[in-house]
């Protein structure tokens, strides 16, 4: 956080900050009132509601901050943008992952954007809130949000009258949240951020859409997969790969925690359907992968992969594991930054406060790597024929198995 002693390093940073968006807000008490809310949302306070973030600013009530919100003249889409830029700038690198999850925000009421009971995994249940779908970018740098979009349920989309009191914009209709997160990456990648990889949750891994958009862009994504999950001629990705020969399972670590390294045993299968080509040499293969508890074999999560030719197995795991990274975003950002404690209710203000409360965590973001830069520091039938092959130092599946094996009847 900000406070009475931060150091001339920190309001040099921030000064540059303000300066990259300050051209997207036309008049100058626009631009003091977005840095006053800025340096709120980084400062000492309990709760950043519009009372206490105007206290910390100066104002004497918060109106002026309501109104930077709510009706003034500024895209927050632009701010984005420069988002992106100042990211690109301070922590991309050419390996960058993009992360896709949604995260909720409890919230009384029925006239909140989008608001309705529906499931929260911030909350492990159904509750009364809002659903925002993200991406972060994270690099060995750090990392950080980029981008968001608010979920509006059908029970919105579809009542236009509750939508014009809410200020969401006609063009807006209903739209799934893998559906969201294309349009995320698409915009991801149309900005200076440089991304080799995507990854995200089994709610978006399985959607066919959300992989094939990221193929024909030919970006490798490592995502989680549910159980169910089909592998086009072997049946579902559980039955594939509890096929897997013991010595195909590998204790590897997928990144560090809080606790130190995240040590799973791991199997990873390269799977032989190839459809992108250079001439007559893929550039391209598809895997399958799996992740099992050291302490408790039974729970085992699964990954379909897509990754340049000549990308090592704990290449892929090292980008699933950036999966986590998010949350991690997710958990700084509504605890340093208020990325939850709002007081809006329409679209335009919660897109608003939400894009500023990113830009905050970036803040956060590269403030931290620019100190730590400085510090230099289930039960199926056997198979006749075995398709595992080990070859090159990967498990593979040979070219052969498919068509005669037993699950090719389950295609």
């Amino acid at each position: 956080m900000i406070d009475d002693l931060a150091d001339a390093t920190w309001d040099c940073e921030l000064d540059d900050l303000f300066l990259r968006i300050g051209h997207r807000f036309g008049r100058a008490d626009l631009r003091r009132r977005m840095r006053d809310y800025v340096r709120a949302l980084l400062g000492p306070v309990g709760r950043k509601n519009g009372w206490q973030l105007a206290e910390h600013a100066g104002h004497r009530t918060p109106d002026g901050l309501q109104r930077l919100l709510n009706r003034a003249t500024w895209n927050a889409d632009d701010v984005r943008d420069d988002l992106q830029a100042y990211v690109a700038d301070k922590l991309s690198e050419a390996d960058g992952v993009l992360i896709l999850d949604d995260t909720g925000f409890v919230k009384k009421g029925t006239t909140s954007a989008g608001v309705q009971r529906q499931y929260s995994g911030t909350a492990g249940r159904t509750e009364n809130c809002q659903i925002g779908v993200f991406a972060a970018y994270a690099t060995t740098h750090g990392r950080a949000l980029v981008d968001r979009e608010l979920y509006l349920p059908k029970s919105w989309t579809d009542d236009r009258e509750r939508c014009h009191a809410a200020k969401i914009p006609d063009e807006r209709c209903f739209a799934t949240k893998p559906e969201l997160a294309r349009a995320i990456v698409l915009r991801a990648l149309a900005s200076p951020l440089p991304i080799a990889w995507v990854t995200a949750d089994a709610a978006y891994g399985q959607e066919w859409r959300f992989r094939r958009m990221l193929e024909e862009a030919a970006v490798g994504y490592v995502l989680a997969a549910p159980k169910s999950q089909p592998v086009p001629r072997f049946g579902r990705i559980d039955y594939l790969l509890s096929q897997a020969p013991d010595e195909a399972w590998e204790q590897r670590s997928c990144g560090d925690g809080a606790k130190g390294p995240r040590v799973y045993d791991w199997a990873a299968v390269q799977l032989p359907v190839i459809e992108d080509f250079d001439g007559e040499r893929p550039t391209h293969h598809r895997w399958a992968l799996a992740r099992r508890s050291i302490s408790r074999p039974d729970q085992i999560a699964y990954y379909l992969a897509y990754a340049p030719v000549g990308t090592g197995v704990d290449r892929l795991v090292r980008v699933a594991g950036r999966r986590w990274a998010i949350e991690e975003c997710f958990q700084a950002a509504k605890n340093e930054c208020g990325l939850d404690q709002y007081e809006v209710r329409r679209y335009v203000g919660w897109m608003r406060h939400i894009t500023l409360a990113m830009l905050a965590h970036a803040f956060l973001a590269t403030t931290a790597a620019q100190a730590a830069a400085k510090g230099g520091a289930e039960t199926v039938p056997p198979w006749s024929r075995s398709p595992w092959q080990k070859s090159a130092g990967s498990w593979q599946l040979a070219p052969h198995a498919g068509p005669a094996h037993p699950f090719a009847s389950m295609r």
